[in-house]
């Protein structure tokens, strides 16, 4: 069987198509997965400083809830030695009046 040249050029030139569509297919799909692989990394790289920003966000919590705790002790305490301090005063005040009274 002897082929002509004119069939030999067209089969040719499907297999060149084929070759450059592959090629181009697999350039597209390189690119895809790429394009993908960089989207995945930079959703990972913003869950990563999410997380770290949860973390540090809970600790500065921490910290403010632990000086929130402290002050309203402190706050209790002043309040106890006001009270203190206002009954004192008002003994003293009656005891005041009482000799006012006394050298009238």
């Amino acid at each position: 069987m002897y082929m002509n040249s004119s069939n030999m050029n067209s089969c040719n030139y499907l297999h060149i198509g084929n070759l450059q569509s592959l090629k181009r297919h697999k350039a597209r799909r390189c690119r895809r997965l790429s394009s993908y692989r960089w989207r995945r990394a930079l959703k990972e790289e913003k869950e990563k400083k999410m997380r770290a920003t949860k973390t540090e966000m809970k600790m500065k919590n921490l910290k403010l809830y632990t000086e929130n705790k402290s002050i309203l002790e402190e706050n209790k305490k002043l309040r106890k030695i006001a009270l203190l301090l206002q009954q004192e005063n008002q003994a003293l005040l009656s005891r005041l009046q009482n000799k006012c009274v006394e050298r009238l």
